[in-house]
């Protein structure tokens, strides 16, 4: 797709090294595979650390492999931690999370341009840091949103590092191999704020450049392994057979059946199978899945979880099959602060932009950073709601737009415009 707009130079050249950013880890149908730890993921936080160093922030990796882009203007004071993240998908698209990061240096260039000519009297409250966060995706290390969490004190570090993917290789040393693991604690944030594509498709249909994220929805995510028994999938006959895949096929279909009964207010999905010994002439012995619910209504998904483990009991009966049951993690219906809402729904108005208040149904880096600090999410629209995708795409004109709308956010945030009368910052956990 291709636009006519003439862009400002500013904006121009945000464009240009969005385009630059999505040659890291590039695949061929458009996309990028840029998976956390990965080569490719090494080489986009030393491009973006140049980046960052070439307009003067300095840049810093802390213990879980978040990466910072620090510009200090207030001695002492916290900052205003505005980011997203940069891993991807396999074959996914170029815009989730990776926008957000070069939008929030784009955003901190401006004012840091901004607060260089303005006169006495005119300089921020806050700092400001740019945040990359580590392994938001969870697609090579489980779980998702990893460095926010460990960030927000919700995971232990050991623990994290100590995470391995299929092959083998723990988190610490998929760091140090791309030398992105350093010993910094991360900056105190008074304020936080993300933008991110809408992965959906209700923006665009309405017309809408801004989405105001009120509230998220709830999530509860398994991890299940079907247990059965080795069989040769020629002579052993049916009734003998403990066939795990059958099992966990069958809990595929539970959990889109669960959609069904509760239409447009429960999603659930099972994103990832593990299939063993995955023999052309073996049944099964274990297969490993992870299934999970997410719903707006936390009494919709209370009574999924009901019924989904009540047929899974009655799967294992069907099967011949065994199930363990881990629950991986979890997260409630929670607000963003109203009064970040309505700072956002100001400055759209400020500037023009057509917005409206949105739930996101997926969970972001922001999700967790709203927990110990005011937090502002934004949403540009994303064409025909496609994402994790390599035809994933937001046009240009949206883009530059919500650059603007976090610009803006993030100097008011940075001017104290949430800063309680009496002020005292809680540390991180």
């Amino acid at each position: 797709m291709t636009t006519t707009t003439a862009f400002s130079t500013g904006d121009a050249a945000f464009i240009r090294d969005f385009r630059t950013m999505s040659q890291f880890g590039s695949t061929e149908n458009g996309g990028v595979d840029r998976q956390a730890a990965s080569a490719p993921d090494g080489e986009q936080r030393r491009w973006l650390a140049g980046l960052l160093e070439s307009r003067g922030f300095t840049v810093r990796f802390d213990r879980a492999g978040n990466q910072w882009g620090l510009y200090d203007v207030v001695p002492g004071a916290p900052y205003v931690v505005v980011g997203s993240h940069m891993d991807s998908q396999p074959t996914a698209g170029r815009y989730d999370g990776a926008y957000g990061v070069l939008a929030a240096a784009y955003a901190a260039f401006r004012l840091k341009a901004k607060w260089g000519s303005a006169g006495p009297g005119s300089q921020p409250r806050f700092n400001i840091a740019v945040v990359n966060w580590f392994n938001e995706e969870g697609s090579r290390f489980k779980p998702s949103m990893m460095g926010s969490s460990v960030y927000t004190g919700k995971l232990d570090l050991e623990t994290a590092l100590a995470t391995k993917d299929a092959g083998g290789v723990s988190v610490r040393e998929a760091l140090d191999a791309i030398g992105c693991r350093g010993e910094y604690e991360g900056p105190e944030a008074a304020f936080c704020a993300e933008i991110h594509i809408e992965q959906g498709r209700s923006m665009e249909r309405e017309g809408i450049t801004i989405g105001l994220v009120h509230s998220n929805w709830a999530a509860n995510k398994y991890e299940f392994v079907v247990h059965g028994e080795q069989a040769h999938t020629g002579s052993t006959v049916i009734a003998d057979r403990k066939d795990a895949l059958l099992g966990a096929s069958m809990m595929v279909v539970a959990a889109r059946q669960l959609a069904d009964k509760f239409p447009g207010v429960l999603h659930t999905s099972v994103g990832q199978l593990t299939v063993y010994p995955n023999s052309p002439v073996v049944v099964p012995s274990r297969v490993s899945l992870l299934l999970d619910l997410r719903s707006a209504d936390e009494s919709v998904l209370s009574d999924a979880d009901a019924l989904l483990h009540q047929r899974i009991t009655e799967i294992e009966r069907l099967a011949n099959v065994t199930v363990e049951r881990h629950h991986s993690h979890s997260w409630p219906v929670t607000p963003y602060q109203p009064e970040g809402v309505e700072l956002a729904g100001k400055v759209a108005a400020d500037l023009g932009l057509s917005n409206k208040q949105v739930m996101t149904l997926a969970g972001h880096d922001s999700t967790n950073m709203k927990d110990i600090v005011p937090t502002v999410m934004l949403f540009v629209p994303s064409v025909d709601g496609i994402s994790h995708n390599e035809h994933e795409y937001t046009t240009d004109e949206d883009i530059v737009a919500g650059l603007t709308m976090l610009t803006e956010v993030a100097s008011r945030l940075c001017n104290g415009d949430l800063e309680p009368a009496s002020a005292e910052w809680n540390l991180r956990p």
